[in-house]
Formats: structure tokens, sequence, C-alpha cells
């Protein structure tokens, strides 16, 4: 009987295991770029709903202006437009290209809720899956006059 010769296996192992190590390691780089990008977003939307619920509701900065007599009314636009002050003086769309911002208005519960989105060029991509990603950043504030 004849052997089988098993020279040049252990190569083929190699190289397997070698790709799912490549793998793995653009999988891992991939989800901390976007982690470190959601944290950032957290920041810059708790940011836009901090002033756009102080401006929204006074028209003015409450803690270098006070706090007007009266009822605190939200408006919309008013949010909207201290979001986008906002996130155009802090560098937010300079530092995050592509960035968009949704903003809600809850006038019973005086509170403004901004959401933010970006897209992330992953610095590697796995094979199949995108190379761009969205990564998104919900913030809140509630406006209450005592």
């Amino acid at each position: 009987m004849r052997r089988r010769d098993e020279r040049g296996q252990a190569t083929v192992m190699i190289v397997g295991f070698a790709f799912v190590l490549l793998i793995g390691i653009a999988v891992v780089v991939d989800a901390s770029a976007a982690y470190l990008q959601r944290q950032g977003l957290d920041t810059v939307a708790d940011g836009a709903a901090l002033r756009g619920a102080d401006l929204g509701a006074t028209g003015r900065e409450v803690y270098t202006g006070g706090v007007p007599e009266g009822r605190l009314d939200l408006t919309s636009a008013a949010v909207r437009s201290a979001v986008h002050d906002y996130l155009v003086s802090s560098g937010a769309y300079a530092e995050y290209p592509g960035l968009s911002f949704d903003v809600s208005v809850d006038r019973a519960s005086s509170s403004v809720t901004v959401s933010v989105q970006a897209p992330l060029d992953l610095p590697l991509t796995v094979p199949g899956s995108p190379e761009v990603a969205t990564i998104g950043a919900t913030g809140s504030a509630v406006v209450v006059a005592e």
C-alpha cells in the first residue's frame, strides 16, 4: 500500500487561520471606530439638546440672561434654529462631515430631544460588509422654571 503524502497541509491551515485572524482584527478595529464616533456624537447630541431647550424656551441664554417671567414655551422653530446654531458654533459639522439632525419638541413635558447622525468611513472593511456606516446618538433636555 502506498502512503498518502501530507506535506503542505500545514501551510493551508496556517493561511486559513491567518485569514480568520485578519477578519477578526478588522471587525474589532471597525467596532472601535464606531464606538468612538458614537461617544462623540453623544456629547454633540446632549449639548445640542441643552442649547435647544435653553434658547428654544427663552430666546436668549438662560445662564447669562436669566429666566423670563411667565411660562417657558418651547417652539419647534426656535429649538431647531438653536440646535443648528450650536452645531455650527461647536464645530460639529466640521468634525463629523455629513452630520444631520432631527429635533422633537414635547410641549406637554417641556422637553427637547435631538437625534444626530453622521456617516463613518470604516478604517478596515470585512469582505461583504459596507465601507461606510451611519452612526447615531440621541440627547434630551427638559426646561423647568420654578
